[in-house]
């Protein structure tokens, strides 16, 4: 997040408002867009909270936002530390 991105925020979110969420989008991975991912979560969040708390998760690469713009998770540590063993795979970051 750059410096210009930051915005004042209003209302930070309580963890468990975090976590729910978190959950949420673990279960439904990749079946939502975001406004529908907010009317669809278990407990009633102002939006203003919940684009924070996606935000957060985007920024520590916990989620994306594909082409069609559905929120999927992406953020599977042990499946990383699996394959960053292998001597077979290679990962060569962007330039």
């Amino acid at each position: 997040m750059k410096n210009e991105d930051v915005k004042e925020i209003l209302r930070y979110p309580r963890l468990d408002t975090v976590l729910m969420v978190e959950l949420f989008v673990k279960e439904h991975d990749g079946e939502y867009k975001k406004s529908a991912l907010w009317e669809k979560l278990p407990k009633k969040v102002m939006y203003q909270t919940f684009c924070v708390i996606i935000d957060y998760l985007l920024y520590s690469h916990k989620i994306s936002i594909d082409a069609e713009g559905k929120i999927g998770w992406i953020y599977y540590p042990k499946i990383v530390r699996k394959y960053a063993g292998r001597t077979d795979l290679t990962w060569r970051p962007r330039s």
